[in-house]
C-alpha cells in the first residue's frame, strides 16, 4: 500500500433532466428543454434543444489572504493552464516526475525517449483487483520531457518536447477510449518496440500480436497504412501533423474465442478518426440525473471507439463490438459520439424524519438530546482544522435539528447561537490575518482555497470535497431559514464550493475539480503521487459533500448550483454502490476477490484496505460515514447489506458484543437501511454501545434518532 498522503488514518431514474448542462473546457451552457434519446452507434444520445450561455459563481479569491500553506508541487503544465489537482490524470503532470495514468480502459505512461501504452492484464488475489500499467506497446521519438497542453471533461493532450524544448508531437489521452494517438509536430521517424505487420486478412490492417491479444496500428494514411510502416515492422514515418493510432483488440462476445474481422475493421475504422476533445451534458430532476460525455471528433456524422463502465449500462443501449476486464468490472465496447446513462435521483436532506416516533421513542431521544446537549453548557470547544472542524460543525447541527424537531427550544437556542458564532469565525475572510486556526487562505500557486490549519494533506489538496462538505452542509441547515446569516457566510462558503465543484473553469478555479464525470465519482489525492493512478476512499463521505453543497445551495438561493449539486449527489451515490458497497460480485473480472466490498477505488486497482486500519470494520464503515439523513442510496438490496455487514463485524450480527467495533455506530444506522426489523435490533444495541464507539461526527442522540426514523 502506498503512503497515506491523502489519508484517512483516523476514525474519522430515471428519468431525463428538464434542466441540462453542457460544459466543454471553460465554457458553461444549458438547455431549457429536455434532451431526447436516440441510438448511435449503439449507445444512447442526450440531444440538447437549445443552448444558453450559463455563468461562473460570484466569488472572489482576493477576498482571502493570498498563502500557499504548503509548497507548491513541479508542474509540467502550458502556461495559462490552472493546475489539475484530483483529477485521474494528476500524476502524470504534478510532482518530481511523471507516473503512470489509467484513463480507463488503458494504462499511459511517458518512458525515455518517449511513451509505453497497456491494457491491463487484471490479476485478482482475495484482497485486491490489480491493473498495473506495463507498457506492451513502447513509441520513441527522442522526447527529453512532456507538458500538459490542454484538457477538458475526459481528454488531455500531453505535448513532447527534445532536449531543447521544442515540441515532438502530441499525445491524446480519452477516457473511455482504448485508442491511444500520437500526433507529430515535425517530420519524424518514431521507433516502437512491437512490429507491426499488414495481416492477409481483416482488409489488411496492421496488427501486432502481443500476450495473446491483437493490437491495430491505424497509420496516417488509415487502417490499412503499411506504406509508413518499417520493413521490420519497428518503426512509422509521420510528417508534421501526421498521426499514428494503437488499439487493442477487445475480448469477443460470446464464446467465438477470438474478435472477428468484422469487429476489428470497425475499430480500427473508427480510430482513424481523431477525438479533438470532449464535453459533458448533465441533467437533474426529482426522477434522476443523467449525465452525458461527448467525443467530439470534427464531424457531426463520425462516432469513436469507447467503452461503457458498469455504472453507465442503460437498458436499450447495446454495445456489442466486445469487451475489456478492468480492474472496475467488465467494460462493454461501443462506437458512438457520445455517451449517456442515468442514475437514481437523491433527495438533499439535512433533517431525519422523526414524525413517526411513538411517545416513548420521542421521549428516549429527547433525554438523549438533553444529555449530549449538557456536555455544551460550557461552549462549543471544536477542532480547528478544517477535517475534523467541519465534522464537528455538521455534528452540531444535526443535534440542533433534533433539539428543534422536539421542541427543546431551551437545548436549541443556545446551541444555535454557538454554532452560529462557530461558523461565522470559520467565515471571516481575513480570519488567516491574526490567527492561524479555523480560517481560509488562497492559494495563488495552485488555485484553490486551503485551510491554514491542514489535515490529511488538505495543503497539497487532499480531500477538500470531504472537508469541505460538512461546512456546507453546517451552514446549509443553519442558514436555511435565515436569509441573513447566508448572505454573511457567503463569501467564503461560497468560495469553498468553487474549490471543490466549480461548474466551469476560471483563472482561480478548474471546473469540477474532484469530480470525474467519466468515472462517476470523486477523486481524493491532490496531487497523486502514486503509480496506481488517483484513488478515493471514503465514498460516502463524496456522497455527503454533494448533499452538504445542495443544502448551501438550497439556502443561499443559488438554483443553478443546486441543480449541479443535485446531479454530483445523484451520480456519486450511483457509482459508490457500483464500486465500494455493492458491486457486481459475480463479473468475471473480479472472479478471485474475496470480499463483499472495495474500500480504496484506485485508477489501477481496488483495494480490501484502508489508509488507517486493518480492522474489517474500517473496511465497510469507512465507506457509509457520516450516514447523514441521505444515506438511504445505500439501501435497496438488504441481503447484501446483512452481508457486508457479516464480514465487517467481529461476530454474529445478533450478539451486541459484535458491534463493540470501530466505526459501530455507524454500522448500526447502516445496519438498519435493511429493513424495520434490523433497525429495531441495531436500536436495542445502540442504547448500550459504549461511548468511545460513537464517531466523533455523532451524537448518541443522532444515531438513536437514525435508528428509531427506520424501526
Amino acid at each position: 500500500m502506498s503512503t497515506p498522503t491523502n489519508g484517512r488514518y483516523a476514525p474519522c431514474a430515471l428519468a431525463l433532466a428538464t434542466a441540462l448542462v453542457l460544459l466543454s473546457g471553460c465554457s458553461v451552457f444549458g438547455s431549457d428543454a429536455a434532451p431526447a434519446d436516440s441510438e448511435d452507434g449503439g449507445a444512447v444520445v442526450v440531444q440538447p434543444a437549445a443552448d444558453r450561455t450559463g455563468t461562473l459563481p460570484d466569488v472572489d479569491p482576493s477576498i482571502l489572504p493570498q498563502e500557499s500553506v504548503a509548497p507548491a508541487p513541479t508542474m509540467r503544465l502550458a502556461d495559462g493552464l490552472v493546475p489539475p489537482t484530483n483529477r485521474w490524470f494528476s500524476g502524470l503532470v504534478l510532482g518530481d516526475e511523471p507516473l503512470p495514468v489509467f484513463p480507463v480502459p488503458l494504462a499511459f505512461g511517458t518512458t525515455d525517449g518517449g511513451f509505453g501504452v497497456g491494457l491491463p492484464a487484471v490479476e485478482v488475489t482475495p484482497t485486491a483487483i490489480v491493473g498495473p500499467f506495463v507498457p506492451q506497446v513502447g513509441v520513441d521519438v527522442g522526447a527529453a520531457s512532456s507538458v500538459l497542453t490542454a484538457y477538458d471533461t475526459a481528454s488531455v493532450t500531453l505535448e513532447l518536447r527534445d532536449a531543447d524544448g521544442s515540441p515532438l508531437g502530441d499525445v491524446s489521452l480519452v477516457q473511455g477510449s482504448p485508442v491511444l494517438r500520437y500526433t507529430a509536430a515535425t517530420d519524424q521517424t518514431a521507433g516502437l518496440t512491437q512490429a507491426f505487420v499488414a495481416s492477409d486478412d481483416a482488409d489488411g490492417l496492421v496488427t501486432a500480436e502481443i500476450d495473446g491479444r491483437t493490437w491495430l496500428l491505424v497509420g496516417p494514411d488509415g487502417p490499412s497504412d503499411a506504406e509508413s510502416i518499417a520493413a521490420d515492422g519497428r518503426s512509422v514515418d509521420l510528417a508534421a501533423g501526421e498521426s499514428v493510432a494503437f488499439v487493442p483488440a477487445p475480448d469477443p462476445v460470446g464464446s467465438s474465442g477470438q474478435t472477428s474481422d468484422e469487429v476489428l475493421v470497425t475499430l480500427a475504422t473508427a480510430a482513424a478518426i481523431p477525438v479533438t476533445g470532449t464535453s459533458l451534458a448533465y441533467g437533474a430532476d426529482d426522477s434522476g440525473v443523467t449525465t452525458a460525455i461527448t467525443y467530439e471528433t470534427g464531424s457531426p456524422d463520425a462516432g469513436t471507439v469507447v467503452v461503457r463502465m458498469p455504472h453507465q449500462r442503460e437498458d436499450g443501449a447495446t454495445c456489442d463490438l466486445g469487451t475489456y476486464a478492468t480492474v472496475h468490472g467488465t467494460v462493454e465496447v461501443c462506437v458512438t459520439r457520445t455517451l449517456s446513462w442515468s442514475s437514481p435521483a437523491v433527495e438533499p436532506a439535512g433533517a431525519l424524519d422523526v414524525s413517526g416516533l411513538t411517545a416513548d421513542q420521542e421521549a428516549e431521544l429527547a433525554d438523549q438530546v438533553r444529555a449530549d446537549a449538557a456536555a455544551r453548557e460550557d461552549g462549543l470547544d471544536l477542532p480547528s482544522d478544517t477535517y475534523f472542524g467541519g465534522k464537528s460543525l455538521a455534528r452540531e447541527a444535526n443535534l440542533l435539528v433534533l433539539a428543534e424537531q422536539l421542541g427543546l427550544d431551551d437545548v436549541a437556542a443556545p446551541l444555535r447561537e454557538q454554532l452560529t458564532a462557530a461558523l461565522r469565525e470559520w467565515a471571516e475572510p481575513d480570519g488567516c490575518q491574526s490567527r492561524d486556526a479555523r480560517c481560509f487562505v488562497y492559494d495563488p500557486a495552485v488555485r484553490g482555497v486551503v485551510g491554514k490549519t491542514p489535515s490529511f494533506g488538505s495543503d497539497e489538496f487532499n480531500d477538500h470535497h470531504f472537508h469541505y462538505g460538512y461546512f456546507l452542509y453546517a451552514a446549509g441547515i443553519l442558514a436555511a431559514d435565515d436569509p441573513g446569516l447566508a448572505a454573511d457566510l457567503a463569501p467564503v462558503l461560497d468560495l469553498l464550493a468553487a474549490d471543490v465543484a466549480a461548474g466551469a473553469g476560471s483563472d482561480d478555479f478548474p471546473a469540477l475539480r474532484v469530480f470525474d464525470a467519466y468515472a462517476g465519482h470523486s477523486w481524493a489525492a491532490g496531487y497523486s503521487p502514486f503509480a496506481d493512478g488517483n484513488n478515493q476512499e471514503s465514498a460516502s463521505e463524496a456522497v455527503s459533500a454533494w448533499n452538504g453543497l445542495a443544502l448551501w445551495a438550497a439556502a443561499s438561493g443559488d438554483d443553478e448550483l443546486e441543480t449541479q449539486a443535485r446531479w454530483l449527489l445523484g451520480a456519486e451515490a450511483a457509482s459508490a454502490r457500483e464500486y465500494w458497497t455493492d458491486f457486481d460480485t459475480d463479473d468475471p473480472a473480479v472472479d478471485g476477490f474475496s470480499h463483499s466490498v472495495t474500500s480504496l477505488v484506485w485508477g489501477g486497482k481496488r483495494d480490501w484496505a484502508t489508509w488507517f486500519s486493518a480492522e474489517p470494520s474500517a473496511m465497510l464503515g469507512i465507506l457509509v460515514l457520516p450516514t447523514q439523513p441521505v444515506a438511504q442510496y445505500l439501501a435497496g438490496d438488504p441481503e447484501r447489506i446483512r452481508a457486508n455487514l457479516d464480514e465487517a463485524l467481529g461476530g454474529p450480527r445478533e450478539d451486541p458484543a459484535s458491534w463493540d467495533v470501530m466505526f459501530g455506530d455507524q454500522l448500526l444506522m447502516y445496519s438498519s437501511l435493511a429493513g424495520p426489523d434490523d433497525a429495531a435490533s441495531a436500536l436495542d444495541v445502540a442504547r448500550d454501545l459504549p461511548d468511545e464507539r460513537i464517531d466523533d461526527g455523532s451524537t448518541r442522540s443522532y444515531l438513536l434518532a437514525f435508528l428509531m426514523s427506520r424501526t
